[in-house]
């Protein structure tokens, strides 16, 4: 049994992974700033399924607040921390760019802190797809050049990766960022497209379709996602070569025991064809709104998922089908309650 610091347990990842961790039989304790970005009732209910597992307990608080992150970890020091909590979402960080300072580069300034105190056997820390902006070259691969980020969003998360490199160079703690592409299934947040599109469809509102339909993503499985992540939990970054024996550039840096891992399902979907699958499971038609590309977004996500296949034996397999059937049963339960 491994114990655990989980940041953002309440939130959409950090909910699957916690209960992930507990089945498996670790011990969690969860932080998490309960903060009203989106109906926070979502968040009470992921914490209601946390709750019963004997091996849970849940602080609440913000990052920023560095004494409460001490009063976590000290209820019972974690062998490994896993930093999730951020303040998300592309476009919001236009409407409120200081949300993103206070927690993306100085609540992640605090865990940074925290693990340089603590010596953990390994953190891992979530990053973004979003750093690799408007990248031409495709897939994505994490040796790529990714310095420029097209949102504020972007500009903390690959911030805050250079701040885990320098201390993981300074204070020898392991490091791990793991680059998220487009998560979507159950208990997924109210502001990204399939609740978005799923609630329009069902009220018989238009949906808008950005960038004319014309864009595509990345989709991933948070099913997937965990499994990447626990997988990573043991694949502890060493100052080893850069190049694997099969031609795999790891992103190990020189003396300096971190890497980043992109963890995307490697199978770019249209945005059309993706609304067509939700229409699909719904039963029902969308009425569209076309409209032009929003400031700060890309035409594609693409990952590569080579260095995530040699480091870990995995690689996402649930298709976009499996998955939005899923995600569409769980969405037609909790809209009903």
């Amino acid at each position: 049994m491994t114990h655990f610091l989980v940041t953002g347990t309440a939130g959409f990842i950090g909910f699957h992974l916690a209960r992930r961790l507990l089945e498996d039989g670790h011990s969690v304790t969860g932080f998490d700033g309960m903060t009203p970005y989106y109906d926070v009732r979502l968040k009470q209910a992921r914490l209601a399924l946390l709750a019963p597992y004997e091996g849970f307990r849940q602080v609440t608080g913000m990052l920023e607040d560095r004494a409460a992150l001490d009063a976590a970890a000290a209820l019972q020091e974690p062998e490994a921390i896993i930093h999730l909590a951020a303040q998300a979402g592309v476009r919001y960080s236009l409407e409120n760019p200081k949300a993103y300072v206070d927690s993306n580069l100085v609540g992640s300034w605090n865990v940074l802190e925290l693990a340089r105190a603590l010596q953990p056997r390994h953190l891992l820390l979530a990053s973004t797809s979003s750093i690799y902006g408007a990248a031409e070259k495709i897939p994505f691969a994490e040796a790529d050049r990714a310095d420029e980020p097209m949102t504020l969003y972007a500009a903390t998360k690959k911030s805050m990766e250079l701040m885990a490199h320098s201390y993981a160079h300074l204070y020898r703690v392991p490091t791990t960022a793991f680059r998220f592409f487009t998560v979507y299934g159950p208990w997924g947040r109210p502001d990204m497209a399939p609740i978005r599109f799923s609630d329009a469809i069902l009220s018989g509102r238009p949906i808008d379709v950005y960038g004319e339909g014309k864009m595509s993503r990345d989709f991933t499985y948070v099913d997937d996602i965990v499994e990447a992540i626990v997988r990573l939990v043991d694949v502890v970054p060493r100052e080893e070569s850069r190049v694997t024996a099969s031609g795999v550039v790891d992103t190990l840096s020189a003396g300096t025991p971190f890497r980043t891992v992109n963890i995307g399902g490697g199978q770019p979907v249209g945005l059309m064809t993706f609304i067509e699958t939700i229409e699909k499971a719904l039963g029902r038609p969308a009425m569209r709104n076309y409209l032009p590309m929003q400031p700060g977004d890309v035409p594609r996500t693409f990952a590569s998922t080579d260095l995530l296949a040699h480091l870990t034996g995995f690689s996402p397999r649930v298709t976009l089908e499996e998955g939005i059937a899923a995600f569409v049963a769980w969405y037609l339960e909790w809209r009903a309650r």
